[in-house]
């Protein structure tokens, strides 16, 4: 039994060394979730990330209405996102779902049932932004950079806004997720090559 315990904590050690080798550092991973940020919110945007463990932490406090999430260091593809703090309590309870180890869709539909009955307050209009690319693995810089662009309107459809509600050709905006609490319009722009 000592044995199998010895062994527990010498593979728990070893995991949360492993995890702290992968995590960027905070200089890093702050210049780039501050990549997904529109230029005038750039400077005084709060940025989310990860500490040495990998827990979701507050790496930088903001002055303005922006929020940046950096990429996070336990999914294979690199990707940060930005939005409007008024759209915060909604994604703040969207990462608190997932811990609980919920998929997607109980997700989607708890958050739907409680922004129905007011317990989660979702804005009328307002924006996420999404960055993606590839990390050099040399330099660290972000190779390829793309970003696409959410605004997020509740209850919206295709007939109150005049928009297609199937994925259309880049460049042309969509509605997605019509006539529910997280209807929103995308707009993902040609990637150039």
């Amino acid at each position: 039994m000592k044995k199998i315990i010895v062994l527990n904590i010498v593979l728990m050690l070893g995991f949360q060394s492993m995890i702290s080798q992968e995590v960027p550092s905070k200089e890093w991973q702050i210049k780039t979730a501050l990549m997904a940020v529109p230029q005038d919110y750039k400077e005084g945007a709060k940025v989310y990330g990860y500490n040495s463990e990998g827990k979701f932490t507050t790496l930088k406090e903001g002055t303005n209405d922006y929020i940046a999430i950096a990429s996070d260091p336990k999914r294979e593809k690199f990707s940060t996102a930005a939005y409007h703090k008024d759209l915060e309590p909604f994604m703040a309870r969207g990462r608190e779902l997932r811990k609980q180890g919920k998929d997607g869709q109980e997700i989607f539909d708890i958050r739907e049932e409680e922004v129905k009955s007011g317990k989660l307050k979702m804005p009328d209009k307002t924006t996420l932004c999404v960055f993606t690319g590839t990390v050099d693995p040399e330099s660290k810089e972000i190779e390829n950079p793309y970003v696409r662009y959410v605004f997020y309107i509740p209850y919206a459809t295709g007939e109150s806004t005049g928009l297609p509600t199937t994925p259309t050709p880049p460049g042309h905006a969509w509605i997605m997720n019509p006539g529910t609490h997280r209807a929103h319009i995308m707009i993902t722009p040609p990637k150039s090559n």
